[in-house]
């Protein structure tokens, strides 16, 4: 862990002061330990002003791991101030023992802070700054009030469920609230982190008391009301509610191009009757169906529900990020196909000519490469096509990237003749066309330049596979074939008794 914590020693981005800078009008003090969830405590509102801003991640607050965090003010999410830039990063072993102090000035509205480590995405939070009274010392305490929320009956009476939120200021002495307290029929005063439901039927006392940040203590504020048992079909229960994000996300867990919030709730009692949202600050919405939400940046979604007995419940929210996606790719590849080969002096090529196909794509990569000679079918293209056959030819080529693009055909048209009268000086003159002792009885006519239709098959070369040979026999009638000295038909019996031959099966 002390590797890990070396990795963060002494980061410290912020705009307005660096470590240990002079003392501000107020203080606001955050603290975080081994969790990744929460932080430890964090001030919810503020006075407007100069401040201190002290983010403290050690062992003193409880982080006996080394764990870091950050302590970031965001500056792009809609519905927040945005002229502070502050990003602590803190951890116990870095050079300040993981307590950092940074003077900023916060103006009024409202401000979201989070942590930027993967991973600790739910540490999030709302400030809350106020006019602010200036810089004198602060000497007052906070004002804390308590009040309750429920179903009451015709007496005042809460029916089943008292709710009790507990608010705290500390507008006048601008150093800022620190902490919250409260007692339930005088019971010990304990930490106040979230609406306290009372359900215990009788009469109860809810004490409230807050600190803030110079140390200044409030007067107890006390609240008195009754809980009554509820009829036996009443609800008093509010709806419980949850949301989900879907979309593609990257590497760090932001939705690239858009993120969809859909928004659930349910409610044994008396059922759900509405679900409501806010995004990025907005007002609250009636929710219909799920939120896309495809704008750039950060955002924060906020979002409650209400049953069909008037019970609404605590709000939650929703916090994610959306990058702008890559845009497709529907450009095709770029196609060449080149001959080569010894050419007489009208242009024609002597006794073979060689196709080589090339492909390139700038956007994605090429998945395929195509060939198809004369009318023959579509080939798939691993090495330069030779073409033996005499005779005009055309060759045609094309690609497909990994995108699905299909680049348009690319067409090269060429002749190949015989090398000269002397091209077959023993020719073949047997009557009919036989291949490997099998007589076609297709007639074995003079092709040009003295050479027979068994002389262009020649049997008797040498060929690596029987494959390689079939295909030559293939490519040489279907030049004689566009030539007009064979039929498809009589092209189909030569080229099935080449496939039922042993030729380039072994050696000869």
């Amino acid at each position: 862990m002390r590797r890990v914590a070396g990795l963060f020693v002494a980061l410290l981005l912020l705009v307005g002061g660096l470590a240990s800078p002079a003392r501000a009008a107020q203080t606001l003090t955050w603290t975080a330990d081994d969790g990744i969830t929460a932080y430890k405590s964090a001030p919810t509102s503020a006075s407007a002003g100069e401040t201190t801003i002290v983010f403290e991640n050690s062992a003193a607050t409880g982080n006996t791991t080394g764990m870091p965090h950050t302590l970031t003010f965001d500056t792009s999410t809609e519905g927040y101030n945005h002229d502070v830039n502050l990003n602590i990063l803190a951890n116990p072993f870095d050079a300040n023992n993981g307590r950092h102090e940074a003077t900023v000035t916060l103006t009024p509205g409202r401000y979201r802070f989070f942590c930027s480590i993967p991973g600790h995405s739910t540490m999030v939070g709302e400030l809350v700054v106020t006019d602010g009274p200036g810089p004198d010392p602060d000497t007052t305490p906070p004002t804390v009030t308590a009040t309750a929320a429920g179903t009451q009956d015709g007496d005042g009476n809460y029916v089943g469920t008292a709710t009790v939120t507990v608010n705290a200021t500390d507008n006048s002495g601008g150093s800022g609230v620190k902490t919250v307290e409260y007692s339930l029929d005088n019971a010990a005063f304990q930490a106040y982190t979230a609406p306290v439901a009372v359900t215990a039927v009788g009469s109860h006392t809810f004490r409230s008391r807050a600190t803030d940040n110079s140390g200044n203590v409030s007067a107890i504020g006390s609240l008195s009301f009754t809980v009554v048992e509820p009829a036996p079909d009443e609800d008093t229960t509010p709806p419980t509610v949850n949301h989900t994000l879907a979309g593609t996300q990257d590497d760090d867990g932001n939705y690239v191009g858009s993120a969809t919030a859909t928004l659930t709730a349910t409610d044994d009692d008396s059922g759900v009757d509405r679900i409501e949202y806010s995004l990025d600050g907005a007002a609250f919405t009636a929710y219909s169906a799920p939120v896309v939400v495809s704008t750039a940046g950060m955002h924060m979604l906020h979002y409650r529900a209400t049953d069909k007995a008037g019970n609404t419940s605590a709000e939650k929210m929703a916090h994610f990020t959306v990058v702008p996606a890559e845009e497709p790719d529907t450009t095709p590849p770029t196609v060449v196909a080149e001959v080569d080969g010894e050419q007489n002096e009208n242009g024609a090529y002597v006794g073979r000519a060689t196709v080589t196909v090339t492909a390139n794509d700038v956007d994605s990569e090429v998945a395929s490469i195509q060939y198809a000679l004369d009318s023959g079918a579509w080939l798939a293209y691993t090495a330069p096509v030779v073409v033996t056959g005499l005779g005009a030819h055309t060759v045609r080529a094309r690609a497909t990237d990994t995108a699905g693009n299909a680049s348009p055909e690319k067409t090269v048209t060429f002749t190949v003749v015989g090398s000269g009268s002397d091209a077959c000086e023993v020719p073949d003159t047997r009557a009919t066309v036989v291949i490997d002792g099998d007589d076609t009885g297709i007639p074995n006519v003079d092709t040009g330049d003295g050479c027979t239709i068994n002389d262009l098959i020649d049997e008797y070369a040498s060929y690596p596979t029987h494959a390689a040979f079939v295909r030559h026999v293939e490519t040489v009638t279907a030049a004689l074939v566009a030539g007009g000295t064979l039929t498809k038909r009589q092209q189909g019996t030569i080229v099935r008794a080449a496939a039922r031959s042993d030729i380039g099966s072994f050696a000869r």
